[in-house]
């Protein structure tokens, strides 16, 4: 019977191996026809009018809710694969004993692609503490991981470009090595929880599998099933609201409150954001509908940098193995790392 079992799964895994191949030229046919089925669909069979502003609202949502949700699959598919080969326990043991800025570097690169979210802060947070690895090399790698993710990178690169999608994961990495390097600096050991010290990292450990590739395969299709239903919600909230702005918010009117002309727009994109809590997948299409009614790059980045960096539950869950001093420390050190690469880039463009 368990044969029987056995190898049925096997089957199933054969299946799920191949299912990647069938739909990778469907996705592509439903992505480059995209565009001109949904104005098809407004325009000549909704018969909309075209310099309607709800019209303009309709077809920004009807248009950016297959995009996202398309790029979004296909590259938690692949980014769930490649995170595969990358466990937390293995992710400590390439940081154990590097020195501190040489340590950030590799923290904030091993931070994208480390299976991370806000609520394995704490077991990861103790597994770094207790071994050894410097408090600051910690802090870029939480402040990397959730800010340059898969999802915010693929959903950068599909609505703005590459262009935009490097700037935004360069500036990102810096801002976690270089916060991650002040943090270090300050010598805030003191103001970890103590009974985080009391753990046995032993405890911690993780069992370290050796799978196949089909197994890989399945861990890409799980991926894409854990973070599409957790996120979908935020996705078609946040495309909703980008839709709004799109449509019926006046042409340059963002520009007064959050263009390069504004030297204070920076500051306030940022404090506003840091309360708020949303993901990538929420805060980009948003962030599209702000660019196009003349927000500056600069001031919008900064804004999402925030929403997804210093994010609420985070802090919440922080606070749990960290006293408040280090957290209001935590958070002014990044803020103000993302409104020095805000006005950076209002500068350069």
């Amino acid at each position: 019977m368990n044969e029987c079992c056995s190898k049925d799964n096997n089957e199933k895994k054969k299946i799920n191996y191949y299912i990647p191949f069938l739909l990778i030229p469907l996705v592509f046919v439903i992505y480059f026809f995209l565009e001109r089925g949904v104005d098809y669909f407004v325009y000549e069979i909704l018969k909309l009018d075209k310099s309607s502003h709800l019209t303009e609202a309709i077809r920004f949502f009807l248009y950016d809710t297959p995009k996202v949700f398309i790029l979004l699959t296909v590259i938690v598919f692949v980014v769930g694969i490649i995170r595969s080969y990358f466990s937390p326990e293995k992710t400590r043991k390439a940081l154990e004993g590097k020195p501190l800025f040489a340590g950030n570097i590799m923290a904030a690169g091993l931070g994208v692609l480390t299976p991370f979210c806000t609520c394995s802060a704490i077991p990861l947070f103790i597994g770094f503490v207790e071994s050894g690895i410097p408090l600051g090399v910690t802090f870029s790698f939480l402040v990397a991981a959730p800010m340059i993710n898969e999802v915010a990178l693929v959903l950068l690169f599909g609505l703005f470009g590459w262009k935009t999608a490097l700037l935004y994961a360069s500036t990102g990495l810096l801002i976690a090595i270089v916060s991650g390097w002040v943090i270090g600096k300050l010598k805030v050991e003191r103001f970890v929880e103590e009974w985080v010290y009391e753990i046995k990292a032993g405890d911690l450990q993780m069992d370290e599998q050796k799978i196949s590739f089909i197994d890989r395969i399945q861990a890409g299709f799980t991926a894409v099933v854990d973070i599409v239903s957790k996120i979908w919600i935020y996705i078609i909230i946040g495309i909703a609201i980008g839709a709004a702005v799109h449509g019926y918010v006046p042409e340059n009117f963002m520009a007064s409150i959050m263009g390069k002309e504004a030297w204070w727009s920076v500051p306030i994109a940022v404090l506003i954001g840091v309360p708020l809590y949303s993901n990538a997948a929420g805060i980009i299409p948003i962030l599209q509908a702000l660019l196009e009614k003349g927000a500056a790059l600069g001031s919008a980045l900064a804004f999402m940098m925030s929403v997804i960096g210093l994010s609420l539950p985070e802090m919440i869950i922080l606070r749990k193995i960290i006293k408040l001093p280090l957290i209001v420390i935590f958070i002014s050190v990044v803020a103000t790392g993302i409104m020095i690469v805000g006005f950076i880039f209002n500068w350069i463009y």
